[in-house]
């Protein structure tokens, strides 16, 4: 299943059932996990560690060092879950010791063809990053986000939980959990009413997301008063909670 082409260093950790294609290069300090499946022509640099059941298509690069300016060659590292597809040409950087010091990805996740994560970025799980949606250093993306193509990402952004933004959206601002937002620069437009549905989120909980996006967006509140009115909402299953977390954590003010 490795292909006689590949080239892979000694050092390299290889799991079972792993399938290596031709032209492949294999760094030193590199884990792959078991089953996964690495087509032709990709380079995967260390340190990284990769886990079970993903798959990499043509020409990605994974785990390469970063062209941030800061970055002096130390030794910086980033994780990948499992069960993951990386589509072609992507580009994944690892983190910088100025940060993190690692790039992390979870796991069940689309990066759909020529994605790129910056250095320093944290991506949840089941997300999906459309063709050519970009993430600039230091990105936080949460669990069930959807950045269409030709998204741009800022650095510093965070994006909450089941967030979604539409195609060309740029964000210079932090995107909050259950929010859609769209354009250049990036508005709120209303709830990810759709992607809690197929998420089994109920009509009565996708009824108080509703009521707090409106205190947010629709009331004129300063951001804090709207944290003092979400606390106090009750909510079936907590699920304003998450929404008033993020605001509070919120670096770089929120999307309007």
């Amino acid at each position: 299943m490795i292909d006689p082409r590949a080239i892979i260093d000694p050092s390299a950790k290889i799991g079972d059932n792993v399938a290596i294609g031709p032209w492949t290069l294999i760094g030193a300090d590199v884990e792959i996990g078991d089953n996964t499946s690495v087509s032709s022509h990709v380079v995967i640099k260390g340190p990284t560690r990769i886990g079970a059941h993903n798959r990499i298509f043509q020409f990605a690069t994974v785990g390469e060092d970063t062209p941030d300016l800061k970055y002096k060659g130390e030794p910086t590292r980033l994780l990948i879950g499992d069960h993951n597809v990386i589509r072609e040409g992507v580009t994944i950087h690892r983190g910088t010791v100025q940060d993190r010091g690692e790039t992390t990805i979870g796991s069940h996740n689309l990066l759909m063809a020529y994605v790129h994560i910056g250095h320093d970025c944290a991506i949840g799980d089941h997300t999906i990053l459309v063709n050519n949606a970009s993430l600039a250093g230091h990105v936080s993306v949460g669990d069930w986000v959807i950045l269409s193509g030709y998204v741009l990402v800022h650095q510093y952004v965070s994006i909450g939980a089941h967030a979604f933004a539409g195609a060309g959206t740029f964000l210079s601002q932090d995107l909050p959990t259950y929010v859609m937002a769209m354009g250049s620069p990036a508005s709120a437009r209303t709830i990810n009413s759709e992607g809690l549905k197929r998420r089994d989120f109920t009509k009565e909980q996708i009824a108080v997301i509703n009521r707090a996006y409106k205190v947010i967006y629709r009331r004129g509140l300063k951001l804090e008063e709207a944290i003092a009115e979400l606390d106090a909402l009750e909510s079936p299953g907590d699920v304003v909670k998450p929404l008033a977390d993020f605001l509070r954590n919120s670096r770089r003010g929120i999307v309007r």
